[in-house]
C-alpha cells in the first residue's frame, strides 16, 4: 500500500486538547487507528496519540471522496493523521468529534496484530511481552510508565532540594559490589569484568569529595529467583550522606516516598484513574519494627524462624497483612546484611542496617556504613570475600573516611507500590530476567 508523506503538516492539538470549547475550528492530529466503527453511514475511527483518544467521524454522504477511499482501507495500529473541524459531540471522548477535510496514511500495520491493542481480550504476559511495543499502545499500561515518569521527577526535585547531588558511576567494574556469585562476567579487552551490582563502594567514596550524593540508573544481578518481584536488570535509586547515620538517611527515605506519593497523586490523577487504583500518601515518620519485634509476632502466628536466618517470602507475606503499609524493618543480624554495613556498637551481633517494606515487599535497604578501614577488611574476610580483591574501595578509607549512610531504592517495586500492579515484569518497559533476553 502507497503510504502519505508528512509534508508540511504538523500537529497543531493533541487529543487531549480536542474539546467542544473548539467547536468550528481546524485542527490537525496524528496517531494510530485503535478502533473502527462502521455503522453503514458512518464510520468511526478512534485515534489514540500520546494523550488519550480522540473520535473521527466520517459522513458517507458528506465527506470528500478521497477522505473515504482512505478512510475504507484503514486498519488498527495504522498511523494516520486528519486535518478536519471540531464539532461538539457528548458522547465523543472528550465530548467532541473531528469531521476530517483530508487525511494520510504514514505508516501501514500487517494484521491480524499478535494482540488485541483496546486490551479488551487479555494476552498472557509472554505474549504481551514478545510484542512489546504494541502491549504498550494500552492506555493502561502507557499510565504505568507516566506514574513512573512522575515519580523520578518528585524524586529528583525532592533530593536535589536536600542538598544531594546527581552522580554517574561505572557499570563495568573488576570485583562483587554486594558479595556473592550474582554476577554477570563479560569480556573487558583481554580481562575479566563484571556488570555493576549497584553503585555502592562508588558512592561511598564519592561522599568524600561531594558529602550527599544520588543516583539512579541500571543495575545487574544474575537473579536466580523467577518471581513476580524478581529482575536480573533493575533500575536503582541511591543516595550516600556523609556524617550520618541510618536514622538520619531513614528519615530521607520515608520523606522521599510521602513526597513521591504526594505528587504522583496531585498530577496523574487520569493515570490513577485508568489503572483504578488510589494512593495512599503516608504520613511521616514511618512506623518501625526490629527484627526481634517482628520474629515474635510471627512466632505468635506459628511461624517460627530462627534468630540470625532471613525472612522468608510466606512470613512476609503474612507481615503485610498485618502491616498493610510502609514501615521499617530495623536492627538486623549483622551477619544477614551486607559486608559494609556498621555492626551496632553495643552489641556488634546486632547491625544498623534497615529494610524499607510497602507491605509484604522489600522497596529499599540501606544502613549505617562501616568507616573504619580495619573493620571493614574483618567484615569482608568474615564473609568469605578476599580484601585484595577490594583494595581499590580500601584505600579510599586512607583519606579521612568519615561516617555516613545510605540506601538503595528498586525503582520498579515502588511503582508497583505507586499503580497497584502486582507483576513486575508489567512495570519495566522491556524486562530481563533467567528466561527472557527479547525483545
Amino acid at each position: 500500500m502507497k503510504t502519505d508523506k508528512m509534508g508540511e503538516w504538523r500537529r497543531t492539538h493533541y487529543s487531549s486538547d480536542v474539546g467542544p470549547e473548539l467547536d468550528g475550528k481546524e485542527v490537525t492530529v496524528f496517531g494510530w487507528v485503535q478502533e473502527i466503527r462502521d455503522l453503514g453511514g458512518i464510520r468511526f475511527l478512534i485515534l489514540q496519540d500520546k494523550n488519550g483518544k480522540v473520535q473521527i467521524t466520517i459522513h458517507r454522504d458528506k465527506a470528500d471522496s478521497k477522505v473515504l477511499k482512505k478512510a475504507e482501507s484503514l486498519q488498527r495500529q495504522y498511523s494516520i493523521g486528519i486535518k478536519g473541524v471540531v464539532r461538539k459531540m457528548g458522547k465523543a471522548p472528550g465530548g467532541a468529534e473531528i469531521i476530517p477535510n483530508e487525511m494520510r496514511i504514514f505508516g501501514v500495520a500487517k494484521q491480524p496484530l499478535p494482540l488485541d491493542i483496546t486490551g479488551r481480550t487479555r494476552a498472557d504476559i509472554d505474549v504481551r511481552l514478545d510484542a512489546r511495543v504494541l502491549d504498550l499502545r494500552r492506555e493502561e499500561n502507557q499510565a504505568i510508565f507516566r506514574v513512573q515518569h512522575a515519580a523520578l521527577e518528585a524524586a529528583r526535585s525532592f533530593l536535589s532540594k536536600q542538598g544531594f547531588m546527581e552522580v554517574f558511576t561505572p557499570r563495568i567494574i573488576v570485583s562483587a559490589t554486594e558479595g556473592g556469585s550474582a554476577l554477570f562476567p563479560v569480556a573487558y579487552f583481554k580481562r575479566e569484568a563484571f556488570l555493576a551490582q549497584s553503585p555502592q563502594l562508588y558512592k561511598e567514596q564519592l561522599i568524600l569529595d561531594f558529602e550527599k550524593v544520588f543516583e539512579i540508573g541500571p543495575f545487574f544481578r544474575a537473579e536466580e529467583s523467577h518471581t513476580r518481584r524478581h529482575l536480573s536488570e533493575f533500575i536503582s535509586l541511591d543516595i550516600e550522606e556523609a556524617f550520618a547515620t541510618a536514622e538520619d538517611v531513614m528519615k530521607v527515605l520515608e520523606e522521599l516516598i510521602h513526597n513521591v506519593c504526594k505528587d504522583v497523586t496531585g498530577n496523574c490523577g487520569r493515570e490513577l484513574k485508568l489503572l483504578k487504583h488510589k494512593i495512599e500518601v503516608p504520613k511521616t515518620p514511618f512506623k518501625r519494627f526490629t527484627y526481634d519485634e517482628v520474629l515474635e509476632e510471627l512466632e505468635e502466628e506459628k511461624i517460627h524462624i530462627p534468630w540470625g536466618e532471613d525472612i522468608p517470602t510466606p512470613a512476609f507475606r503474612l507481615l503485610g497483612k498485618l502491616h498493610p503499609y510502609y514501615y521499617f524493618l530495623t536492627d538486623w543480624p549483622t551477619k544477614a546484611k551486607a559486608f559494609y554495613i556498621k555492626p551496632r556498637d553495643d552489641n556488634p551481633e546486632i547491625s544498623e542496617g534497615f529494610d524499607l517494606m510497602w507491605r509484604w515487599v522489600e522497596l529499599s535497604s540501606g544502613g549505617t556504613r562501616i568507616h573504619s578501614k580495619d573493620l571493614l577488611v574483618k567484615r569482608l574476610s568474615e564473609q568469605g570475600l578476599s580484601p585484595e580483591s577490594f583494595k581499590h574501595h580500601l584505600q579510599a578509607f586512607d583519606y579521612g573516611m568519615p561516617p555516613h549512610a545510605g540506601w538503595g531504592l528498586g525503582l520498579a517495586r515502588l511503582v508497583m507500590a505507586l499503580t497497584g500492579i502486582r507483576n513486575i515484569r508489567d512495570v519495566v518497559l522491556f524486562p530481563r530476567d533467567r528466561f527472557r533476553l527479547t525483545p
